[in-house]
């Protein structure tokens, strides 16, 4: 029987476009040992609504051998599925699941895996970049001195939506936590709340990094959708029992990045007016209305301008231009409008404007 390994990594692939082979090299030739055990790091490749032939066939054949090939088919274009499959199929101490046209730099996951020895973490958050310039992405913008186990809220672990870097099979296992299958975008956000909130967890703020790769063109998150379904994951993670059980400054702190980042994001993006038809303004409405239910008085640490982009959301009358015009003016960061909050209770809170700003930025430096 073989060894069970320290580490399953789970790459999902749905089309022999993407240059999986360049993602499977990352792993096996930067990243397939720990402390010279050449058995430590497995590689799956799941290969989504196609068959595992056509995916091996573009890799080389001294990598091939190496991977283990499953097929998962769904008849769905979400990446869900195809990663369920590959956890599932997982033993591993860890599990780590990896985009077909990411890659890892080179010691990566044994950086990762001995940071959660040496802390204890169930769950290790990627430093995170993107593309050939190496783009450092500001997720989670966490406290400056944080060195140990990272605090969910004080640590803003929310910021960071996609699971990448380590998970402890034990205990995803002991949550049942998995991606939110048959969610168009958004599945891994219900599923990230879990363990940023439910493990324990630290954050990798140096060292090797998780490469967001540039080259797909059909990444599927970045299709235009309806806002009943973009922002469906919204209303079934506020919907979730498990989230209603947490501590209000939890549920706060989630719903306030809800907001900027997905509800605001959703609104920013639909600059054409003609798109913000009547059920368009209501199933926004319906976002904002559950969003206050759901975590009341998470609104005090955003902006004025933040506060605007609400107050025009929540009110379908408001011209669709006003509501765009909200969206626009609270991406002039800097301005005043983007720094104070309406309440003064949320000014210097974490969640605050300006010191969530200040974190992002201080992230960014970091290398």
């Amino acid at each position: 029987m073989a060894e069970r390994p320290d580490v399953d990594v789970v790459i999902a692939v749905h089309t022999p476009t993407r240059p999986i082979a360049r993602a499977v090299a990352s792993v096996l030739d930067g990243n397939g040992a720990l402390d010279g055990r050449p058995g430590a790091v497995r590689l799956t490749v799941v290969c989504h609504n196609i068959g595992a032939d056509v995916i091996a066939a573009k890799v080389p054949a001294g990598h091939r051998e190496r991977v283990r090939f499953l097929e998962h088919r769904d008849g769905l274009r979400s990446a869900a599925g195809p990663f369920n499959a590959g956890m599932r199929d997982s033993d591993g101490e860890f599990v780590s699941i990896m985009g077909s046209d990411d890659t890892l730099e080179p010691g990566a996951v044994a950086s990762w895996v001995a940071l959660a020895r040496r802390t204890g973490a169930e769950t290790v958050v990627s430093r995170l970049v993107r593309g050939a310039g190496r783009a450092v992405v500001p997720t989670p913008p966490a406290r400056p001195w944080l060195r140990g186990l990272a605090d969910p809220v004080a640590d803003r672990l929310s910021y960071r939506s996609a699971p990448l870097g380590l998970v402890a099979t034990a205990a995803r296992r002991r949550l049942g936590a998995e991606l939110v299958e048959g969610l168009p975008v958004g599945d891994d956000v219900p599923y990230v709340t879990r363990l940023w909130f439910e493990t324990r967890v630290a954050v990798a703020r140096r060292g090797p990094a998780y490469v967001i790769g540039e080259d797909a063109a059909d990444r599927v998150t970045y299709a235009a959708r309806p806002i009943a379904v973009e922002l469906a994951f919204v209303h079934h993670l506020l919907d979730q029992e498990w989230f209603a059980a947490y501590p209000l400054p939890a549920r706060r702190a989630v719903a306030a990045k809800l907001a900027r980042i997905h509800l605001f994001g959703a609104i920013y993006h639909r600059q054409e007016l003609s798109s913000w038809t009547p059920q368009e303004r209501a199933d926004l409405t319906r976002v904002v209305i559950h969003l206050a239910a759901a975590a009341p008085g998470y609104a005090r640490v955003l902006s004025i301008a933040d506060r605007r982009v609400l107050d025009a959301a929540l009110a379908p009358e408001v011209p669709a231009s006003d509501l765009v015009a909200a969206a626009r003016a609270r991406r002039r960061h800097g301005r005043p409008t983007t720094l104070i909050t309406r309440d003064p209770r949320g000014l210097l809170a974490a969640e605050g404007p300006v010191r969530f700003m200040a974190a992002s930025a201080m992230t960014r430096l970091r290398t």
